[in-house]
């Protein structure tokens, strides 16, 4: 028999989707049995949790441009799904989650695993469906998987589990109450109209010191940011999930911006009259100009996302390139070299106080050592998955990522445990590139370790076997101890924040990866090497020095109050933070002279 499990599952193929992550369970046993009869046509990717599958649909969205997909069970698999749909939507990623539901003659009885699912999904997604008949799953389907590619937003199609196993309808019958609807994407293209690109001109060059902020929305848009760049003499900020947009050798890309972020991005934004946003939600206005001090012009597909951090005169709502290559004619070159100079020099100063930095002594290592070496090993199309935690701010300052690179981690959710699943996505979809996973000791713990066993999996398949997994071990949750400290003047609070160890390279080695331990900084180099090199999966354990502080790129006498109040409140690790504020706050003195 053809069923209503068979026809959603040709119903995605029809539409171009081969991949699905997800986990099995009673409540999809129709959906699972189709899938195994569908084996020739779909990757079924076994995680370990439910919330992995959603977290690798939102990377592989993110890193092929295509819709994402994961399938989940009835109640508790449902309910796991939720942190990884909220990172795809606050990142604007389109994922499709298929999940099961009780019998339908069980609704509202309390049944067990029943969940009001429409109320569970009703602010992740942007359309929610239960599906009750076999006549609705096609049009369900379809306009589910068309507003998650349209609108780059979360969708869920609820399916019974009962319904799963009724004959399919591939063609409701023709008559009143049912619909026929289609496969095929139209995305929408809109584009500022020519007044408009005049007026954003005309802001444009009428600033003397430009300043250029880039997201996530300008990805696609590289060679046009650059041109732009260099006609107009400007400097280029880079929100986090814009970090691949330009590379970070380019002498005028200041690089990361806000509690993340450089001193030169700092600089920029409170030295520039015109400010161009370019694909970008960046959150933190306090790291923009200051209020009324700058012209904005912002560009973004969005209409929604205008004017949100900061006021812009003139907004152009569309492509980024296709914006930019119209707005090119109309600009005039700019050749303003007390401005550009400026910018440059500072960059210059920056990268050689983040060496100074990372080369100051630590115990046993100081993290951002490990990271400062990474560059000069990183292979030439490597995908770089991050995670969240205090090695976000290293990997976002110190690690030089070049063209052809591509970098993603949970930006608007900002969430601890996706770096893994991440970097699983991207060597499903990319086995023949090198991927690299960075993750913290919490993050690890949390669900890193178990979805190593995803990796041993699926591992053999890889055409490029290179597979890296860092885990910067800290025993420290040391992103949230920093937070306490500095933003409210509390001491570490050692039960809640404190790690247990644990041996992650030799439980590499017990999947039968490499196993890599790195506690002097001699090894850092020779780790990368080797990991790079390797013919089959790598686990890097970092041991590093949890006192080393993430140092923001200014710090007000709010922070500096909170900090010290900390550090006088009984913090435990108060010698070492000390000792180790002081290396980091000397080399800014002394190492970075031009």
């Amino acid at each position: 028999m053809h069923t209503v499990g068979d026809f959603i599952l040709e119903r995605l193929s029809d539409w171009g989707i081969k991949r699905v992550f997800g986990y099995p369970g009673d409540g999809i046993n129709g959906l699972m049995g189709a899938m195994g009869r569908a084996a020739d046509r779909f990757d079924y990717v076994r995680v370990r949790h439910e919330e992995m599958a959603a977290f690798m649909a939102c990377g592989h969205a993110k890193f092929t441009g295509q819709i994402g997909v994961c399938l989940a069970t009835s109640g508790p698999g449902a309910i796991h799904l939720l942190n990884g749909l909220y990172d795809a939507r606050l990142d604007h990623m389109p994922v499709l989650a298929i999940v099961g539901q009780q019998a339908r003659s069980a609704l509202g009885s309390d049944y067990q695993q029943e969940v009001d699912l429409q109320s569970l999904f009703k602010d992740v997604a942007n359309y929610v469906e239960t599906v009750t008949t076999p006549a609705q799953v096609r049009h369900v389907l379809d306009r589910a998987i068309c507003i998650a590619q349209a609108e780059r937003a979360v969708a869920v199609v609820v399916v019974p589990h009962d319904l799963q196993l009724l004959p399919a309808v591939p063609s409701p019958p023709r008559k009143h109450g049912n619909v026929y609807s289609g496969v095929g994407l139209a995305l929408p293209h809109p584009q500022p109209t020519a007044m408009e690109m005049e007026r954003a001109a005309s802001v444009i060059n009428a600033g003397q010191r430009v300043a250029i902020l880039v997201g996530a929305g300008a990805l696609d848009a590289s060679a046009e940011v650059r041109e732009l760049a260099e006609r107009l003499d400007a400097g280029v900020a880079k929100a986090l999930l814009g970090k691949t947009v330009l590379p970070d050798d380019l002498p005028y890309v200041t690089g990361p911006i806000g509690l993340l972020g450089s001193k030169p991005s700092w600089a920029l934004m409170n030295g520039c009259d015109t400010l161009l946003m370019i694909g970008t939600t960046f959150p933190y206005s306090e790291f923009l100009p200051p209020d009324g001090q700058a012209r904005a012009v912002q560009i973004d597909i969005a209409p929604r996302n205008m004017s949100l951090r900061y006021p812009a005169e003139v907004n152009l709502v569309g492509d980024a390139a296709a914006t930019i290559r119209r707005l090119l004619p109309l600009l005039r070159e700019k050749r303003n070299p007390d401005w550009r100079e400026r910018i440059e020099l500072n960059v210059r100063k920056w990268w050689r106080l983040l060496e100074d930095r990372a080369m100051a002594p630590a115990t046993p290592i100081n993290p951002q050592r490990v990271f400062w070496e990474l560059s000069a090993h990183l292979p030439d199309n490597v995908i770089v998955c991050g995670d969240c935690g205090s090695h976000t701010g290293w990997f976002a300052r110190d690690v030089k990522l070049r063209d052809g690179m591509l970098a993603s981690l949970s930006g608007g959710l900002a969430t601890m445990g996706g770096g893994v699943p991440y970097a699983i996505a991207a060597k499903m979809a990319w086995p023949d590139r090198p991927v690299l996973a960075i993750v913290g000791d919490g993050a690890m713990q949390m669900n890193g370790n178990a979805e190593l066993v995803t990796v041993k999996q699926y591992c053999k398949r890889w055409s490029d076997p290179r597979f890296v997994v860092l885990v910067v071990s800290n025993r420290d949750l040391n992103q949230v101890t920093w937070e306490q400290r500095a933003l409210a003047g509390d001491p570490k609070f050692d039960a809640a924040q404190d790690v247990e160890p644990f041996p992650y390279a030799r439980y590499g080695e017990l999947l039968g990866f490499r196993g890599l331990c790195v506690d002097r900084p001699e090894q850092i180099a020779e780790a990368w090497r080797a990991a790079f090199a390797a013919d089959g999966p790598v686990v890097i354990q970092a041991e590093t020095d949890p006192d080393v502080p993430p140092l923001p790129p200014h710090v007000n006498w709010e922070q500096a109050r909170h900090y010290l109040s900390a550090l006088a409140g009984g913090d435990t690790d108060r010698a070492g933070v000390v000792r180790q504020t002081a290396r980091q706050v000397l080399a800014g003195l002394f190492g970075a002279e031009d």
